[in-house]
């Protein structure tokens, strides 16, 4: 396979805008295979940006220049792709369709103004696509259909446009149709419904615009009827209808103009076919961008507010405004350092000025709040991995900054005198751990150093090192994100190993129990001697410890009863049983004896242990193991192998109920134990075919059945 170098190179000559309104923001979603990158190429080399267009399978597209997605080939990260049309800046910007990489997709949401759904018309759409379009409709994004592919023989573009009327709803209607070639196979052509013009692809890009052939009208009147009567019924003009319905002919201008106006206000949701691999529609699918969809004057802004979180007034798109702008996207690059994707909502930055990095709310993923003051150096328009040098970015448009010490993916980007901080966009939770260790001590230096790197660019990205099991857990999306980020880390010259994920269990004793510790050591000198019997006495589930003495008579000196406890609270967390902590349990001091001379802390320290272990061996001690309750989301129709697969996870479900938020999927409630949640992100995908997705939270610990606790002791216990 053919692959160019993925290192970052810097030219000049990158498109600057110092007008908002000429400036087109638009993130292309679609489930994994669809053809996005392609299509991006092919709009690239069809506006004249590249020479021409790459290929997916050689690994020279634009926007798939990282290794781990030239080595896949599919998208694993946002990719940003301007391109300029009838002089307007469209900023395209990539999206892998990959479930694991949704993090990538909603930075794309955040840095657009508007959608484009790119759907196959061989394989359709997945249940993910259906569901962010109603995430779209949710925040009123604008939005407009690709039907791509149209060239493969099992290619179908009717049925792809019948398929995004049932899933997406009304107002989805074709703005042309495909026309065969002479051959009767191959698309040479589209029929424009509202024009009743024929763009003829025979000659190449761009099309002839030339009359319909007669046998092509039927086609076009019945499909334009239905398109015309959604687009009137859209118009801010109420008496259009009347006077269509009435045999008025309408004028062209007015509903193109009609057109132009519901699509970017999210009322209409144009279908438009092309080709990619013959150019067929791509420059009326730029004619449609630049027209339809809104400028960053159009489209509402982020929540702004103090560093402090005092409110302040509402941003506006405006060059002259407060600088406001936000890292959508953060790479770490071998050579030029770290490189931001940044989106400019409020006033323009420039080269050399000096802003303040601001970053709050992430600690629990590993990105604690931070704020600093720096000097930004040169500003880049990025055309996928190359970086092209521009003079400002105003309000709206999009950027790339390199060399930040501090800025991380989500940071606000705001003038060193009037810091501000955007409300961030919403995080996906991961829910795949994969355990990772250096594979020699001179690695772990490196394996730190890549981590924080790693975890600067992605915020979907956890990093966790739990003190109890002594791991160093990455939290993941999916098997496909845990690849992309081990191959990552072991890009960065870290030589490392995956190893099972191990649960904090705990451990308690079942029975009430008594126990005697006894540390007598006389050798000659100053010896030990500490003598403590105790009672111990399992509490209720979360019931923590509990110490008490009824120690009569100073049997006990009192100096040394806290050493009796600290010496019990040790042996509690070096555990009993397998190594883990002990909880719920009461312990009494009852009784001892000490001497005048030999008896200090530390011997008592270790008498109060050994009393402990004694009661141990007496007091029925059992593994507990963590129960989180989960919440599943899934569509209607898997909720039965859902259910089925839960149980078989030894899982309790507590109920299931319609999703309030999303008509035709449910919401499946049940306490997991959390060693059966190990692996439970990709089953459920599996399960689901992508759709399902779950949230967990830590419950309370249980029992482990004694069917599983000596495997669990064996396979959890340190070492």
């Amino acid at each position: 396979m053919a692959q160019r170098s993925q290192d970052k190179a810097t030219t000049g000559g990158g498109l600057a805008v110092t007008d908002p309104g000429g400036i087109r923001n638009v993130v292309l979603v679609g489930h994994s295979g669809a053809g996005k990158t392609t299509l991006v190429e092919a709009l690239l080399a069809a506006s004249g940006t590249i020479g021409r267009a790459g290929s997916v399978a050689d690994g020279t597209t634009v926007c798939d220049h990282d290794p781990a997605a030239v080595r896949q080939q599919r998208s694993v990260a946002l990719a940003c792709a301007p391109l300029r049309h009838d002089g307007v800046k469209v900023n395209l910007l990539d999206t892998p369709g990959y479930a694991d990489f949704v993090g990538e997709l909603r930075a794309g949401l955040r840095a657009a103004d508007a959608a484009l759904f790119v759907v196959s018309a061989v394989d359709g759409m997945d249940l993910a696509t259906a569901a962010l379009w109603e995430e779209c409709a949710a925040v009123g994004l604008p939005r407009a259909v690709a039907v791509t592919r149209l060239d493969h023989p099992r290619g179908d573009f009717d049925e792809a446009v019948a398929l995004c009327q049932r899933v997406f709803g009304d107002n989805v209607l074709p703005l042309y149709l495909p026309m065969l070639g002479d051959d009767g196979e191959s698309v040479a052509g589209l029929m424009g419904l509202v024009t009743r013009r024929v763009f003829d692809y025979s000659g190449g890009l761009p099309a002839t615009v030339r009359e319909p052939d007669p046998e092509h009208l039927p086609a076009i009147l019945e499909a334009r009827d239905e398109l015309i009567e959604g687009i009137i019924a859209e118009s801010e003009d109420e008496t259009l209808m009347d006077r269509y319905l009435a045999g008025e002919e309408i004028d062209t201008a007015v509903l193109v103009s009609d057109l132009e106006t519901a699509v970017a206000r999210g009322h209409f949701y144009p279908v438009l076919p092309v080709c990619a691999a013959t150019g067929v529609g791509l420059d009326v699918l730029l004619d449609a961008l630049v027209a339809a969809f809104p400028s960053p004057l159009e489209h509402d802004l982020p929540v702004v507010t103090g560093v402090d979180d005092t409110p302040r007034p509402p941003l506006t798109c405006d060059p002259d405004g407060p600088l406001v702008a936000e890292v959508v996207r953060t790479t770490v690059d071998r050579h030029v350092g770290r490189v931001c994707l940044v989106r400019v909502f409020s006033g323009t930055l420039r080269p050399d000025q000096v802003v303040h990095v601001c970053g709050h709310g992430m600690a629990e993923r590993g990105h604690p709040d931070h704020d600093a003051d720096e000097r930004i150096g040169h500003l880049y328009s990025p055309l996928g991995a190359t970086l092209r040098e521009v003079p400002l970015a105003v309000a709206g448009d999009l950027c790339a900054i390199t060399k930040s010490g501090s800025a991380e993916t989500g940071d606000t980007i705001s003038a060193k005198d009037d810091p501000l901080l955007i409300a961030p966009w919403e995080m996906p939770e991961p829910l795949l751990p994969v355990a990772v260790a250096a594979r020699s001590r001179a690695d772990e230096d490196a394996l730190a150093r890549n981590l924080g790197r790693l975890v600067a660019g992605d915020p979907t990205l956890r990093l966790e090192r739990n003190p109890q099991t002594h791991q160093v857990v990455l939290w993941c999306m999916g098997e496909a994100h845990a690849d992309v980020v081990l191959e990552r880390l072991r890009s960065g010259g870290v030589e490392l190993d995956t190893e099972p994920v191990r649960v904090a269990l705990r451990e308690t004793l079942t029975v009430p129990a008594t126990g005697h510790g006894r540390n007598v050591k006389q050798s000659g000198g100053h010896g030990q001697y500490a003598v403590c019997d105790i009672e111990v006495a399992p509490l209720p589930r979360g019931g923590g410890f509990e110490f008490a003495e009824r120690v009569v008579g100073g049997a006990v000196p009192h100096t040394y009863i806290p050493s009796v406890e600290k010496g019990v609270r040790a042996q509690m967390e070096r555990g009993l049983l397998a190594g883990y902590p002990v909880v719920d349990l009461r312990v009494t001091l009852i009784d001892g004896r000490a001497h005048s001379v030999d008896s200090s802390d530390a011997a008592f320290q270790t008498a109060g242990a050994l009393a402990l272990r004694d009661a141990a061996e007496k007091g029925q001690p059992a593994l507990l193991e963590p129960v989180d309750e989960v919440t599943v989301r899934v569509p209607d129709h898997t909720v039965g192998a859902v259910l089925g697969d839960l149980s078989g996870r030894r899982g309790r479900v507590l109920g299931t109920e319609p999703d309030p938020d999303a008509e035709g999927r449910s919401l499946v409630r049940a306490e997991v134990p959390a060693t059966e949640l190990v692996r439970y992100a990709p089953e459920l995908r599996s399960l689901t075919a992508g759709a399902g997705t779950f949230r967990r939270r830590f419950a309370h610990y249980e029992p482990v059945p004694a069917h599983l606790a000596d495997q669990l002791r064996k396979e959890h216990a340190p070492g």
